[in-house]
């Protein structure tokens, strides 16, 4: 495609971000709007066609109501403030609405945003605001030549794709639970203990906005499309078990965080409780020697020793041997039972 200015939000005039034209065997051809538009209106037969739009260009939804022939429940869904995932028929045809982790995602920043589809036998037209992961990886794969025969073919790529994302997602989670099961473990808890809080909504959010897909495509399965073929129904099943097991490991995990800020909140705990406990030690074991100097420090007479030559002495040694004692007291009912 050519390359197209940056007020076009990285699409063309139409915005149309790239367009692909399939066959299932040879490479795919790139396409732009003008030719989109023009095999739209004659479609060849044993050939279908992606296009891929960007929603924050306004011309997109132009463009699709005035060429993709697409029914009015897409453009409801486009407009709901519901993102939540789920698959509908509608006039024979797949509406897909799917969230996915935005391109160069990071756990730290955890942005998500919704890619929205629709999926006949002749094509699929696919529509986001942000660049999204998973779409990119289809891109890549496409370019590369990965044999699609048909646009339910293409879905099933798209959403092993969105599994493959949340597993490296789950992989790079596991790394810094364990460097900080590590840290626990040699008894050096750092301030890395305040990152499994952020982590740990980070995946209770994707396990919210993705928990839904594995059961919409349940509901999808049970009566697909007659144009769905054996084939692409056995690869949409196997995609939804792939992806359920990921989002089992993506709670396993949640479930692990929640075990280690337990165990290091208890952990700071005893090491709070145990500072207490000193501190507690040192006031009583000065209590002695402040109630001492306050008793023989008042200006009224008869202070017993005040004349004595070693009344000095005597009195020390009177409050250290009284300060030992409570001390011996203190650190024996200290001991464990």
């Amino acid at each position: 495609m050519m390359a197209t200015p940056a007020f076009n939000y990285g699409s063309d005039i139409s915005g149309l971000v790239w367009g692909f034209l399939l066959n299932g065997a040879g490479p795919a051809l790139p396409v732009d709007a003008g030719e989109a538009e023009a095999w739209l209106r004659a479609p060849v037969p044993g050939q279908f066609v992606w296009l891929h739009f960007n929603l924050s260009n306004a011309a997109s939804e132009r463009w699709l109501r005035a060429h993709a022939g697409l029914p009015d429940e897409f453009y409801e869904t486009l407009h709901q403030g519901s993102r939540s995932t789920r698959i509908e028929i509608a006039d024979d045809a797949l509406i897909a609405v799917v969230n996915d982790v935005l391109h160069n995602f990071s756990v730290d920043t955890a942005e998500i945003s919704t890619l929205w589809a629709h999926v006949t036998p002749r094509g699929v037209i696919t529509a986001r605001r942000k660049p999204l992961e998973s779409i990119e990886r289809l891109r890549q794969d496409v370019l590369q030549g990965a044999p699609l025969r048909s646009s339910v073919e293409l879905l099933v790529h798209l959403l092993r794709d969105q599994a493959d994302v949340l597993v490296n997602i789950v992989r790079d989670a596991v790394a810094r639970v364990d460097a900080t099961e590590d840290q626990l473990l040699a008894g050096r808890v750092t301030r890395r203990r305040e990152d499994l809080g952020a982590l740990r909504r980070v995946l209770v959010r994707l396990q919210r906005l993705l928990a839904p897909e594995p059961a919409a495509l349940f509901r999808l399965l049970q009566r697909p499309p007659a144009w769905v073929a054996p084939e692409d129904r056995q690869e949409l099943r196997q995609s939804t078990e792939e992806f359920t097991v990921v989002l089992s490991d993506l709670a396993a995990l949640q479930e692990r965080i929640k075990l280690l800020q337990e165990e290091i909140a208890a952990q700071v705990n005893e090491d709070n409780n145990r500072s207490l406990f000193l501190l507690t030690i040192v006031t009583v074991m000065a209590l002695p020697i402040n109630l001492i100097a306050g008793l023989l420090g008042m200006n009224v007479g008869g202070v017993p020793l005040a004349q004595h030559p070693h009344g000095f002495w005597v009195v020390l040694g009177f409050t250290a041997l009284v300060t030992g004692a409570i001390a011996w007291l203190l650190l024996r009912l200290q001991r464990p039972r």
